[in-house]
């Protein structure tokens, strides 16, 4: 699986005018399971995002976790992180098919929740408009290989 995260003091997603998730300080957490991906691939990354040691400490320096901080977490579905760019047109076959990519994402925000972080996310498959305050800037990407 892969996910792109974005330290944020706020972001929101909006589907047809209406806010459909939110949150206050936390991580915007974009995430794209990949042909081949299991639950395995999904616990290991929403594991590593929640321990990631990316919001500053008394002493200014990375390394507090979103569980440590108490932040919470916004969870986009974002199969375009699957792009091939090899053309000027992108494809997007190493992206899970849509029923077995809305799983492991609904499988992803379980994993995140149930180590204790307020949950709120977008709507697989809709079209949204995400708005964010990157805090930072903080934008990392994580990728998880599947086990052998």
């Amino acid at each position: 699986m892969r996910a792109l995260i974005q330290r944020t003091s706020e972001a929101k997603v909006t589907i047809d005018g209406e806010v459909v998730g939110a949150i206050g300080p936390g991580l915007v957490i974009l995430v794209c399971a990949m042909r081949g991906d299991t639950e395995a691939e999904s616990a290991r990354l929403a594991q590593k995002a929640v321990k990631l040691r990316i919001f500053p400490d008394a002493a200014g320096r990375m390394n507090r976790s979103l569980k440590d901080v108490g932040g919470a977490a916004l969870i986009v579905s974002q199969f375009t992180l699957a792009a091939e760019t090899k053309g000027n047109r992108p494809g997007f076959s190493l992206a899970a098919a849509p029923g077995e990519g809305e799983r492991l994402f609904e499988h992803f925000k379980g994993e995140v929740e149930a180590q204790g972080v307020p949950v709120s996310s977008g709507r697989f498959g809709a079209d949204m408009k995400v708005a964010l305050v990157n805090d930072g800037p903080v934008t990392i990407w994580l990728e998880t290989e599947p086990q052998k």
